[in-house]
């Protein structure tokens, strides 16, 4: 059985229900899930799962949440590379430009990113069943 690392930080509660969904869905292919907040994950963590879904939605001018994600993620990017990694948030304003971005920053940190979801605000239906599938994929 594969162990997936849910790790995200949510302002609003819409990354927390899709952290929710992506754990729904690795959970029912079979995988052992870890819901993780950002704050409480670090690079020393990284040996005790074998996928990794990191969500955070898009703050400021598209940008990733500074204080308890950004941290986070700038500690365990580099050794990211040869895991599988997917990524996930959501936006209110924008395009989700976000995204790109950081789905971009971390290819060329070497890190391979298996997918990347989002949604404008709280998931609706086909926002969540795309989160499920991400949540499975990572199984």
């Amino acid at each position: 059985m594969s162990k997936v690392a849910v790790v995200f930080w949510s302002g609003t509660g819409n990354t927390e229900a899709m952290a929710e969904l992506v754990a729904e869905g690795a959970r029912s292919a079979g995988a052992d899930v870890e819901l993780i907040q950002a704050a409480d994950f670090s690079a020393d963590r990284l040996d005790d799962f074998g996928a990794f879904a990191f969500g955070c939605p898009a703050m400021g001018s598209e940008e990733l949440e500074s204080d308890e994600f950004e941290p986070m993620w700038n500690d365990v990017e580099p050794q990211l590379p040869g895991r599988k990694v997917a990524l996930f948030g959501s936006y209110d304003w924008a395009d989700g430009e976000w995204m790109d971005l950081w789905r971009e920053r971390a290819e060329a940190a070497g890190v391979t990113i298996t997918d990347a979801v989002i949604a404008k605000d709280y998931p609706d239906d086909e926002a969540a069943e795309a989160r499920r599938n991400l949540g499975a994929e990572l199984a």
